[in-house]
C-alpha cells in the first residue's frame, strides 16, 4: 500500500516527515491565480504583480519565530529588528527589484518590556533609512509566549528586468555575490559559547576573533548593492534566488524551476577567511558551511556566456559553475574533481534533522 493510499483511509502524515518545500506544495497545489493582475503567485522569491505602468508590483512575506529562527539569549533586540527587515528586502532584490514598503506585526509575551521593544525597532527604523524603505503599518498581539515577528514588504521592478527562478538556460554561467557560509559559521560560535557560559556564568566569552561571521549571522544584509552593479555592467540576470535556506536548496530550486542541471564547483565558492578558520574548529569542510547552512542572503544567479568578460575577475561577483541539461541533476564537483549530486540539506522549519 502506497503512502497516499494509507493518507486516504485516514492516517495521519507528520510535518516533520516531508520538510518545508514538500508541505508548500501540498498546501498550495489547489490554488490557481483567478485574476489577470496576478503574474507570479506562489512558486518564486516574492508574487509579481500587475501595476498598471512600467513596473510591476512585488509581494513578500517571512516571519521569524522565538526558539526557532532566533535565540533571544545572544541576538540583541536591536539586530533582531534589523535582520527581521533584512530577510524580506533580499526576495526583492532577488526579483531585480527595488523594496519601497514594509508592514510588521508582532506578537509579544509579558516579559518583553516597552523599552525592549523600543530597541527592536530601532533596528527596523536603521534597515529602512538605510535601504530608502518606508514603514507603512503593521499590528501588534499578546503571545503566551515568546515573541513572533510576521513582515510584509513592497516594491517595483522594471517590467523588461523582472527576473525569476525559471529562466535559467542550458551553458549559462552560475554566479553568487560576496561569500558563502558565514552566517552559519556565526551561529555555531554563539551556540557553542552559549553552552560555555551556562557552564560557567562567571567566564565571559571572547567573540573578537569571530565578529565577521557572528555579524553575518546577526546583521545581515541585502543584495542591494549587487542589483545595482549588474545595472551599470548592463546585465540582465537568467535567473535569479537569495541564499537563505543554503547554496544546495538554492541550486536545487532554480534547476526545478527552469527545467535544467547544474554543475557547481566545490574550489570556486568563495569562502571568507574567518569562515574557514570556524570551520576547522568544528572539524567540519568549510564547503559544507555554504552548501547547507543558510542566512547568508546573498544572491545567486545566472547570466548568459556572452557576459562573462564583462562579469570575469569582478571583485563582488564569483562564477561558481554552470547550467546543464535537465538529465544531468544539480551536482557538485569536489576539489578531488568528484561528481557528488547536491541534497537539499539547509534549514528546513520542518524536517527531521
Amino acid at each position: 500500500m502506497t503512502k497516499n493510499e494509507k493518507n486516504k483511509e485516514g492516517s495521519i502524515t507528520n510535518v516533520s516527515d516531508i520538510g518545508e518545500f514538500a508541505l508548500i506544495d501540498e498546501l498550495t497545489s489547489g490554488f490557481k491565480s483567478k485574476n489577470k493582475s496576478t503574474i507570479k503567485g506562489i512558486g518564486d522569491d516574492t508574487a509579481v504583480i500587475e501595476s498598471g505602468s512600467d513596473s510591476l508590483f512585488l509581494l513578500t512575506k517571512d516571519m521569524l519565530v522565538e526558539g526557532i529562527h532566533f535565540d533571544i539569549t545572544y541576538t540583541p533586540l536591536k539586530h533582531l529588528g534589523y535582520k527581521s527587515i533584512i530577510v524580506n528586502l533580499s526576495d526583492i532584490y532577488s526579483m531585480n527589484g527595488t523594496p519601497t514598503q514594509a508592514a510588521i506585526g508582532i506578537a509579544i509575551s509579558s516579559r518583553y518590556s516597552v523599552e525592549a521593544l523600543k530597541e527592536f525597532y530601532e533596528g527596523v527604523k536603521l534597515a529602512c533609512d538605510l535601504y530608502n524603505v518606508d514603514l507603512v503599518g503593521g499590528d501588534t498581539c499578546s503571545s503566551q509566549s515568546g515573541l513572533f515577528i510576521s513582515v510584509t514588504v513592497t516594491g517595483f521592478v522594471d517590467r523588461d528586468k523582472v527576473t525569476y527562478r525559471s529562466g535559467a538556460k542550458k551553458n549559462d554561467l552560475v554566479c553568487v555575490s560576496g561569500n558563502l557560509g558565514a552566517a552559519y559559521a556565526g551561529l555555531l560560535v554563539l551556540k557553542r559559547e552559549k553552552e560555555v557560559f551556562k557552564a560557567n556564568p562567571n567566564n565571559q566569552p571572547d567573540i573578537s576573533k569571530y565578529s565577521y561571521v557572528i555579524e553575518r549571522q546577526l546583521k545581515p544584509e541585502a543584495g542591494k548593492t549587487l542589483v545595482e552593479t549588474l545595472d551599470k555592467l548592463g546585465i540582465m540576470p537568467t535567473s535569479m534566488i537569495d541564499v537563505s535556506d543554503g547554496l544546495a536548496s538554492e541550486i536545487i530550486h532554480i534547476c526545478k524551476s527552469s527545467r535544467s542541471g547544474a554543475y557547481i564547483y566545490e574550489d570556486k565558492i568563495p569562502i571568507d577567511p574567518e569562515t574557514i578558520v570556524v570551520a576547522d574548529e568544528f572539524d567540519i569542510n568549510p564547503a559544507t558551511f555554504a552548501l547547507n547552512g543558510g542566512e547568508d542572503y546573498e544572491l545567486l544567479f545566472t547570466i548568459s556566456q556572452k557576459d562573462f568578460e564583462t562579469i570575469n575577475n569582478h571583485q563582488e561577483i564569483k562564477i561558481i559553475g554552470y547550467i546543464s541539461d535537465v538529465l544531468d541533476g544539480a551536482n557538485l564537483i569536489t576539489s578531488a574533481g568528484q561528481q557528488v549530486p547536491l541534497k537539499a540539506q539547509g534549514w528546513d522549519a520542518f524536517k527531521n534533522k
